[in-house]
């Protein structure tokens, strides 16, 4: 029974293999990197869109509520203890300042 089960198991899997699994073939002569060079300069421009207008903001909405937060914490702890402590919205406001200017300089680094 159990070794029925595993066979019913495996013979489903390869099943679906065969019809979710796609044959792929390389332009004309099988060059497999320029098939891969061309399909990424076509969607290169779509991901550059996507993380500008969508990845960076997000970012940017996240670090700012973490800055606002950990700033008001630190308001805090300084009424009680008299001390404010500077480092870890320094630190936040370091990750802000450069995910609010990374749009403007990363796609250069990165050749896009």
């Amino acid at each position: 029974m159990k070794k029925k089960k595993w066979m019913m198991m495996a013979v489903m899997v390869l099943a679906l293999t065969m019809m979710f699994g796609t044959t792929v073939y390389a332009s004309g002569k099988g060059d497999v990197a320029g098939a891969i060079e061309g399909t990424w300069q076509d969607a290169s421009a779509q991901i550059k869109t996507v993380v500008n207008k969508v990845v960076f903001p997000a970012i940017d909405l996240i670090l700012a509520v973490f800055f606002f937060a950990k700033l008001g914490t630190a308001y805090f702890d300084y009424r009680k203890h008299g001390q404010f402590e500077w480092a870890a919205p320094a630190i936040l406001f370091a990750c802000l300042v450069f995910t609010l200017t990374a749009p403007t300089y990363i796609w250069k680094i990165l050749g896009i």
